[in-house]
């Protein structure tokens, strides 16, 4: 018996979905690039709360010879530096908004079923994501004294604008970027490209690719920092395999 081909309505032309694609990048470009001004305008605000763990770290600690101060060593250091806070904290401010065209892109292919967790996959992608760049923003200063600390002593600290925020920024992106992975496996569960039984025998690997995953991304390169990526990352990974097989284990009953 052959299955039935979709209704017509629901098959959309090649040159349909390109268009539909672009409308989804235009509208996400324009959420970006405002909340890029947004950030803008908010510069001073927004560069004193990156540097706040910085600061507390040198009143807290003058054995390390710092003053809390960030240097341009160049002329387009300050610009540069203020340029990268905009985007990346345009593209943070705008990722709700990123993160619904998404899903409005590839909702057509999904079905009815799968449709409807649309709105608890784009909450807890934001929730996730501001979690964990709240956890990186919280290790800051434990990864930043254990750095001072291994300079050596007689070190006077003295950071650039560019790479201090180089180095916040990508710490964040990283905490980030890797709180979403428990979305990512329990959709992969949910479209049947994994199995919940083999994420459960193969814990054990899932393990330590995620802390070796967290030494590689984690840019300080401190084992605090990694300890405080890795072990929630792995609380996660099983919370999302076990939430992946209620899901698909009251799909499997509600067909049956």
């Amino acid at each position: 018996m052959t299955k039935s081909a979709p209704p017509p309505e629901t098959v959309m032309p090649l040159m349909e979905h390109l268009r539909e694609l672009r409308t989804r990048i235009v509208r996400s470009l324009l959420a970006v690039a405002v909340s890029t001004i947004v950030i803008l305008a908010l510069y001073d605000p927004v560069k004193n709360f990156l540097t706040r763990p910085y600061r507390d770290l040198c009143n807290e600690r003058p054995e390390f010879k710092c003053d809390g101060s960030l240097f341009a060593l160049g002329p387009l250091d300050g610009f540069s530096a203020r340029m990268r806070i905009c985007a990346y904290g345009g593209l943070v401010l705008a990722l709700p908004v990123v993160l619904w065209q998404i899903w409005r892109f590839i909702v057509p292919a999904l079905s009815r079923k799968e449709k409807q967790y649309a709105g608890p996959f784009i909450a807890s992608s934001i929730v996730l994501f501001v979690v964990g760049c709240s956890l990186a923003y919280w290790t800051l200063d434990k990864a930043l004294e254990f750095l001072i600390t291994w300079s050596g002593t007689d070190v006077t600290q003295s950071y650039q604008i560019t790479k201090y925020v180089s180095l916040v920024v990508l710490m964040m992106l990283a905490f980030g970027v890797g709180f979403l992975s428990p979305v990512l496996i329990v959709f992969l569960q949910l479209v049947g490209a994994v199995r919940p039984k083999t994420l459960i025998k193969q814990w054990r690997f899932a393990i330590l690719g995620i802390f070796v995953a967290a030494a590689v991304i984690t840019p300080s390169g401190d084992p605090f920092s990694m300890l405080a990526l890795a072990v929630p990352l792995t609380v996660l990974y099983l919370i999302a395999v076990l939430v992946g097989w209620l899901l698909t284990r009251r799909r499997t009953s509600a067909v049956s």
